[in-house]
């Protein structure tokens, strides 16, 4: 499981009496996540909800107890011995549950001493305090079993949890700290897929420690014509390696996650002692590539004792130093990072073209340029095959060379929608390649290309020349096009981790759609392997407004900046609804320096 951790700041002053015994304390509480736990609950909700219970360390009796949410900024102690302890997830809240599958509980302990004259700094370590199961289900099990077969567990009757086949491998979870001499029951239950006949087994695990993990493996075996059963229970216990730390905060830099750094910005991080510099204002980070010249970067204050900034302007693949400034001073170590590499957007004017692979119509690379990665095909089109989309050898040429409008090079990339023989057919552009035909009705393309890199926005030269809508078969659900409205064209630019098991495309290419299946279409805005998307459309009216040369800066978001691409798609259509076979037949959007941003 994932280690995190929460950092707790105990200073305890001094209150100026001249008795040592008799001298007070204050506890002044700051908190800071690094990382997150492996849970339900964000860090948030685990850090606001946990129980802070203060101790006379004798166990004489219970001193305070908080929440941190509620907790206060000041904590008056006497001079005295202490213990503090930690709850933290399920066991905290105020009806927790004995058996869930969502949310672990974690529990830990320091003492402490409360004097004059001196700071004193507490440490707690708050590790998982409820035992963890998992079921497996060996492959045999569904073989010789009807579906509907079950395991439950728990400590008594009133708390169990079921494991089937749909959840098998799925931690859960049982308070079990505060009984007596905890142990799990557990009972099988299915039915041979033969006979029918039931097939039941129980058993009990005795000496159930919290912060350990039980594995029961299911197999059968078909011995002499019989269905023989088993369950393996791992006796081996296994320690979860989840903890919460409870520790003095230090001032100094925390190290960014990987993901924080992009190839033009990066976020830093720091902790700060506010109890010594506790003016915001003269908190800075800065950052050089030479450690010489520095450039600042006022601190924002996240939450109590803790700090970021964003730095922006970075050169990509270069490496950086930073460093915290507090007070006026340096404080402790700097730290380092390298940005990400920016590429550009292979043969992103289209300059290289070839005819060697369908020797009549160009496509866009050439195994003899000058920039190698316009040797092979990056770009596809609907060009590739006989037909309605790959069109070529029936002499509708949909995607071209424009040697006659250009805005960067010789040539540009000109798109035109057209009516082939028996379907409307859109020029289009992708990162990918034409995969086939289905007969007459429609045409199979694997989108996407191998690529890692994390740009924030693409931006391109377009030129776009349309009409009414005169060819309309279907639309989306929605949509309620007729022929008075005028045709659109769609830029789309998308990266993810699709695979082409899930999506059916290629190891290069792994998005495939079928134009006569819409449930292969991809809702980029949706889709759960989409990790960043964004769109332009271009809408004609009477007057053509767009029939000139203009640049268009299409923003990408990013909904998650955790996970790194594998893939990009960049897709462009001059007629948007063009995989429904709708839009106008000279229709034509022409294309021009492409280049992606890094901000």
């Amino acid at each position: 499981m994932k280690r995190f951790a929460i950092i707790l700041f105990a200073a305890l002053l001094a209150a100026g009496c001249k008795t040592v015994e008799q001298e007070p304390g204050f506890l002044y509480v700051g908190v800071q996540f690094e990382g997150g736990s492996k849970a339900a609950m964000s860090d948030t909700e685990l850090l606001s909800s946990a129980l802070v219970r203060i101790y006379y360390a004798d166990y004489s009796g219970l001193v305070k107890e908080y929440r941190y949410g509620a907790m206060p900024e000041k904590i008056f102690l006497p001079a005295n011995s202490y213990r503090v302890d930690v709850l933290a997830g399920e066991a905290a809240l105020d009806a927790p549950r004995r058996a869930n599958f969502e949310q672990i509980s974690y529990k830990g302990s320091q003492t402490f001493e409360i004097s004059g004259g001196k700071d004193t700094h507490v440490v707690v370590e708050a590790g998982v305090n409820c035992a963890v199961t998992k079921v497996i289900f060996k492959n045999n099990v569904p073989a010789n079993l009807k579906a509907g077969y079950s395991l439950s567990i728990g400590p008594d009757a009133d708390h169990t949890l079921t494991y089937t086949a749909e959840n098998e491998g799925t931690p859960g979870y049982f308070i079990v700290s505060d009984l007596d001499e905890p142990s799990f029951t557990w009972r099988f239950e299915g039915e041979k897929a033969k006979t029918g006949a039931p097939v039941v087994k129980e058993g009990v695990i005795s000496g159930i420690e919290p912060g350990k993990a039980y594995e029961l493996t299911i197999k059968y075996t078909v011995r002499e014509g019989d269905v023989d059963f088993n369950i393996y229970v791992d006796t081996e216990l296994k320690p979860i390696d989840d903890i919460i730390i409870f520790e003095p905060v230090s001032t100094g830099l925390v190290a960014s996650a990987d993901y924080e750094i992009w190839a033009a910005h990066a976020t830093v991080h720091a902790d700060v002692d506010e109890g010594e510099f506790n003016d915001p204002s003269t908190i800075f980070f800065e950052y050089s590539t030479d450690g010489t010249t520095w450039q600042s970067k006022a601190a924002n204050r996240v939450s109590e004792g803790t700090y970021d900034a964003v730095l922006t302007g970075l050169a990509p693949s270069t490496h950086y130093s930073y460093r915290l400034v507090a007070g006026g001073e340096v404080q402790g170590d700097p730290m380092e990072f390298t940005t990400e590499d920016a590429p550009e957007v292979p043969n992103g004017s289209f300059e290289y073209t070839s005819t060697s692979a369908s020797g009549k119509y160009s496509e866009f690379y050439n195994p003899n340029a000058s920039d190698p990665l316009c040797h092979t095909p990056w770009w596809g089109s609907g060009n590739g095959a006989t037909g309605v989309d790959g069109s070529a050898d029936m002499g509708y040429v949909i995607t071209a060379v424009d040697t006659s409008e250009k805005i960067d090079g010789n040539q540009s990339a000109r798109l035109q929608s057209t009516w082939a023989v028996v379907k409307f057919a859109a020029g289009n552009l992708f990162t990918g390649s034409f995969g086939g035909l289905v007969g007459t009705k429609g045409g199979i393309v694997n989108f996407g290309r191998p690529f890692t890199a994390r740009p924030t926005a693409l931006r391109v030269w377009l030129k776009y020349s349309t009409g009414k809508i005169n060819r309309i078969d279907t639309q989306p659900a929605g949509e309620h096009l007729t022929t008075n409205d005028y045709d659109r064209a769609r830029v789309q630019i998308a990266l993810g981790v699709w695979t082409p098991k899930n999506y059916g495309g290629t190891k290069d290419s792994p998005v495939q759609v079928n134009t006569t299946n819409t449930s292969t279409f991809v809702n980029y805005n949706t889709d759960p392997s989409t990790l960043a998307y964004g769109e332009l459309v271009l809408t004609g009216n009477a007057s053509n407004s767009h029939n000139s040369w203009k640049q268009y800066t299409i923003p990408i978001d990013w909904k998650d900046v955790i996970t790194k691409p594998q893939f990009i798609i960049i897709s462009c259509a001059s007629s948007m609804y063009g995989d429904y076979f709708t839009g106008c037949d000279s229709a034509k959007l022409w294309i021009d320096k492409m280049e992606f941003v890094y901000e």
